[in-house]
């Protein structure tokens, strides 16, 4: 068994949410020391917003997630979670940092918006080793295979020395514990989007636009990484675990012919 750790578990599904709540007490089973810091409501696809124009407010929330557990629902965005945690809840700052596991995925282009990914940003930003979470389905509620299989990944990543600055974004297949598959390193794939707004009337007739939309996935289409590495899509989509390494690091590597002429 691993060392204890102090682990930071945030999310985007809010303090409710079955997600966080199985993988913080599976952390905590594996005695770990755990704090929990998450939306009071759901706060999915906010990006890495903040709130800087009304205050932030903090509730303990213990009883959600049983004993030895500590717990706090934030009136703000995950980011704000994060952040209030390492600057002000917390006594000490974590080991790790670990934001999940959200219900749905968190792949390819998806991670742009992805208030679960922000939050394990936030952690890296601060110089932290973080991982984010994901189930690949939104209706899937059997979260303790991705628990384990999450906590296992984060203590060998820890053992064999986390590189600084490096997020891990983990999606794991909305399957059987004993029926996951096992576990490679991907590239971010292409999930588009078509018909993304409906637009409707309400009852006094005025327009309003509800976004919605179908995915569309592109199993091989993929920017950056090894041509080896199988897209993050296809590699959930075939029963495996697809461990994505991202960073903060947004500097465009390519080249820039065409635009040569505009400095």
């Amino acid at each position: 068994m691993a060392a204890p750790l102090r682990i930071l578990i945030s999310n985007d599904d809010g303090v409710f949410a079955e997600g966080i709540r199985t993988l913080a007490q599976e952390a905590a089973a594996r005695g770990h020391q755990v704090a929990v810091v998450c939306p009071d409501q759901e706060r999915s696809a906010t990006g890495h917003g903040l709130t800087l124009h009304s205050p932030i407010r903090a509730e303990r929330a213990d009883g959600l997630f049983g004993a030895g557990i500590q717990a706090w629902a934030c009136s703000g965005t995950p980011s704000d979670c994060v952040k209030l945690a390492l600057g002000k809840l917390l006594a000490e700052p974590p080991d790790l940092v670990l934001s999940g596991i959200n219900h749905g995925p968190n792949l390819g282009s998806d991670v742009m918006y992805s208030g679960t990914v922000a939050a394990a940003m936030e952690g890296t930003l601060e110089g932290l080793p973080a991982m984010a979470i994901s189930s690949a389905c939104f209706d899937w509620r059997q979260f303790d295979g991705a628990a384990q299989r999450a906590l296992d990944l984060a203590e060998r990543a820890l053992a064999g020395g986390w590189p600084e600055g490096l997020l891990l974004n983990l999606n794991v297949p909305a399957v059987a514990a004993d029926q996951i598959g096992p576990v490679r390193w991907c590239r971010p794939g292409l999930r588009r989007y078509i018909d993304q707004f409906d637009e409707r009337l309400d009852p006094r007739g005025r327009t309003y636009y509800w976004l919605a939309g179908e995915v569309v996935n592109d199993l091989e289409a993929a920017g950056a990484g090894p041509r080896e590495w199988p897209t993050d899509v296809a590699q959930v989509q075939a029963g495996g675990m697809a461990l994505t390494p991202l960073n903060p690091e947004l500097f465009w590597r390519g080249e820039l012919p065409p635009l040569n002429a505009l400095i």
